[in-house]
């Protein structure tokens, strides 16, 4: 495997890296001080930003006006996101992009354009399970009679952006038991939205489907879909996870380095640096694990377990590590690091959600368990 990236993938983050400069962590809404939710919308002003920079199309097919990169490129925009807490639903966009750029077939071709153009919120209503066969969405899904029109019934907790968002991608089952991807617009009859707050005070929703009839130019049925966008919305988190913990630690090393106690920076005692050390070793594993994830989206290598395993791996990493981070940063803060005016808390506010989203910990070393299982030699 090479971890290099292409020049393609370098200029993606350069570009990410430029745009989200101007976006300060001390301004992210904090929900400490709102007691509810942040606010009432994400950022569209960075939305709009992100668009001009051609980043909301970098995963989009290029036969569709994007960049037509792939999860490695998305997961270098993720991670420059969560170091500044961008409050836009940009891992939600770029692995819906990218699912649909290569399974979405007609369905997918009659949204990707204005995807890509920033023109379409998308969010996905997936739950915290992590099997990645099955949909996760309560739904069942039934064509009619006549073959044309589908119908979607069922239930989703804590879907992020819902309230915000065009287009709701709801993973179902059809009579089969087969996975299919419904694309349900927000305001479609049929579609009510319980408004629920999320750890870091971002408005999420229950996502409630009452006898949604949809189109069959409107469901996704190709083999894979669903497993793809998991996938991605999975090493996606990871990344976002990797950039809060990378600027948690980076926070915790510029202060430690300059706050004296009996006349000798912190960073120079031991038990601060030997923290300080665990942590870096923390970051790299985290790093390590989601690159190689990546990489094997990327390519479709093949290796002794299927991808989800070193997806797996990737989401432990990312659950312990980035609340190891934070949790640290906080600890050798003291008191500091509980001050409303600096920006430390709100990075502990996503740690939190990141490490719960899409399964904490123990649910994936399990799901890594049954593949070990299932994939150990006879005998």
């Amino acid at each position: 495997m090479d971890f290099t990236f292409t020049e393609e993938q370098q200029a993606a983050r350069e570009a990410a890296r430029a745009v989200l400069s101007g976006v300060s962590p001390d301004g992210v809404p904090s929900p400490v001080l709102s007691r509810g939710p942040v606010a009432e919308d994400f950022d569209r002003a960075l939305w709009r930003r992100l668009a001009a920079a051609d980043l909301l199309s970098l995963t989009v097919g290029t036969r569709h006006g994007g960049a037509g990169l792939g999860p490695i490129a998305l997961c270098l925009v993720l991670h420059e996101a969560g170091q500044v807490l961008a409050r836009v639903p940009l891992l939600e966009a770029g692995a819906t992009a990218l699912a649909l750029s290569t399974h979405g077939g007609a369905a997918g071709a009659r949204i990707l354009p204005a995807l890509g153009r920033g023109e379409l919120v998308v969010t996905v209503a997936s739950s915290g399970r992590t099997g990645h066969d099955a949909a996760e969405l309560a739904v069942t899904a039934a064509q009619r009679p006549d073959g044309e029109e589908w119908l979607l019934d069922g239930v989703q907790t804590a879907v992020p952006w819902a309230p915000c968002a065009d287009l709701i991608v709801a993973p179902a089952c059809d009579a089969d038991g087969r996975a299919v991807l419904g694309l349900v617009p927000r305001d479609h009859p049929g579609v009510a939205l319980g408004r629920q707050v999320s750890t870091n005070g971002e408005q999420y929703a229950e996502v409630r489907l009452d006898s949604v009839r949809l189109a069959g130019t409107q469901v996704i049925t190709t083999e894979g879909a669903w497993p793809r966008l998991r996938a991605l919305l999975t090493a996606g988190t990871c990344a976002l996870a990797l950039g809060v913990g990378t600027a948690a630690c980076r926070m915790t090393s510029a202060y430690t380095s300059k706050r004296e106690q009996f006349g000798f920076p912190l960073a120079t005692f031991q038990a601060v640096a030997v923290q300080a050390a665990d942590r870096y070793v923390d970051l790299r594993a985290m790093e390590a694990t989601l690159w190689q994830a990546a990489w094997r989206l990327e390519t479709g290598a093949g290796g002794a377990l299927p991808a989800d395993a070193d997806l797996a791996v990737a989401k432990v990493w990312a659950s312990e590590g980035v609340r190891r981070a934070v949790q640290t940063a906080q600890h050798l803060h003291g008191g500091f690091g509980a001050d409303t005016g600096y920006a430390l808390h709100r990075y502990h506010a996503w740690a939190k959600q990141l490490e719960l989203s899409l399964g904490p910990a123990a649910a994936h070393e399990e799901a890594l368990g049954d593949l070990l299982a299932a994939h150990a030699p006879e005998g």
